[in-house]
């Protein structure tokens, strides 16, 4: 598989993405905004589409449009009278449905390359793709890293941040547009309709076998990395001259399945601390019965 230059370059991406999306995740989830990830990815195929209709960069396109997306989200949800589930319905379906209308005036060949967005392509990741997927991933993750104590104290309840004077409005809006950015860089690997599996599904599987935020926070970047790898692995290995797996769709099936086997080992291994023991113990050792003294 290494020996193609373009499968390189799509290793590379899913690596950077695999770490990414459930870095951030972490703090979505913890935050019970795990369907952000959806409505900005929504949003951002109205960028696409604007980038396919005026012939410059869809890439560019998506990050301005994801990221003011993300900003009115988050007005909506904490200045508005509109709740956070409400405020990601409109824009939602507002994103989609602006990103297939703003589509009929491309030409003839766009709609193929908007499908490309809509559930990746990362086989044809050029290098300019993989370095503008590196820098963002390096701010996201750099932001991550310097904020990651204000940010997991905001996720964890508000009105505590607030009460320690940290600046709820201004690390809300942040968060919002670190999960923007991921997305948008996500978008050319799992695709933009299946973007924030990469980002819920990872931390879902965490949470299944830890308990630190932590912990949580490191296993679920391993499950993402994981699943990225084994899902762009699987898709060329089992794809044939007559059956082409997309890898989007297949990073997003890796990721459930680790979902499962860890649902099932933490389920396993709560039975086994749960379980009582068969009598007394003596402090030298086995079970004991009632009658010894």
């Amino acid at each position: 598989m290494l020996a193609y230059a373009f499968m390189q370059r799509a290793l590379l991406a899913a690596l950077l993405i695999g770490l990414a999306a459930p870095a951030v995740g972490v703090f979505i989830v913890q935050r019970r905004l795990a369907l952000l990830g959806d409505g900005i990815g929504h949003i951002a195929l109205t960028g696409v589409a604007l980038g396919l209709v005026t012939s410059t960069s869809p890439l560019l396109g998506a990050i301005v449009v994801s990221v003011l997306g993300a900003i009115c989200i988050e007005l909506l949800r904490t200045r508005g009278r509109t709740g956070g589930d409400v405020a990601l319905a409109l824009l939602f379906y507002g994103g989609l449905a602006g990103g297939v209308l703003v589509t009929n005036f491309a030409p003839g060949g766009s709609t193929s390359n908007l499908l490309s967005y809509l559930f990746g392509s990362i086989s044809s990741v050029s290098e300019q793709d993989l370095l503008v997927i590196g820098v963002l991933v390096t701010a996201v993750l750099g932001a991550l890293l310097l904020f990651g104590r204000e940010l997991f104290v905001l996720c964890q309840d508000e009105e505590v941040a607030r009460a320690s004077g940290l600046r709820v409005g201004l690390l809300s809006m942040m968060l919002a547009v670190i999960a923007a950015l991921t997305i948008v860089v996500a978008m050319r690997v799992v695709g933009l309709l299946l973007v924030s599996a990469l980002m819920v599904v990872p931390v879902a599987a965490a949470q299944q076998l830890t308990r630190g935020f932590r912990a949580t926070a490191f296993l679920a970047m391993f499950f993402g990395v994981l699943a990225a790898v084994g899902g762009l692995a699987g898709s060329y290995q089992f794809s044939t001259g007559e059956v082409n797996i997309s890898p989007g769709p297949a990073i997003v099936v890796a990721a459930l399945a680790i979902f499962v086997l860890s649902t099932a080992g933490g389920f396993l291994a709560r039975r086994r601390h749960a379980r009582p023991l068969a009598g007394p113990v003596r402090s030298g050792g086995g079970p004991v019965s009632e009658e010894t003294p």
